[in-house]
């Protein structure tokens, strides 16, 4: 059984390291701050929770603090995202130019 524990936690920590290098490569790729905000978020969101599913896996004792690190993250960062891209709205950071929508302009009245 722990040999299987290691091939899925080595599995699961290659997994989060892939996601964590192509978000890093979408903020360089992406044209403005809001795609980049979306970008990040979401790789590192699903990039390090896969790294601690590993790390669980290889560790067991350590996955209920694993957990509470997971939880935590899950929580907080798509909240900071939101609270950066609605920074850089009321800031009035332009956005790309082939954007056509803006949600949040049309929401809340807000200029951008």
């Amino acid at each position: 059984m722990t040999m299987a524990l290691e091939i899925v936690g080595g599995l699961l920590l290659v997994a989060g390291t892939a996601f964590l290098l192509l978000g890093g490569l979408g903020l360089v790729r992406m044209p403005d701050v809001y795609n980049r905000i979306q970008t990040g978020t979401k790789a590192t969101t699903l990039g390090t929770l896969l790294t601690l599913a590993g790390a669980a896996c290889l560790q067991p004792g350590w996955t209920v603090k694993l957990l509470l690190i997971g939880f935590f993250l899950l929580f907080t960062n798509p909240l900071s995202s939101q609270v950066l891209a609605r920074a850089a709205h009321r800031s009035h950071v332009a956005a790309a130019p082939v954007t056509e929508i803006d949600l949040l302009d049309e929401e809340t009245g807000e200029e951008a």
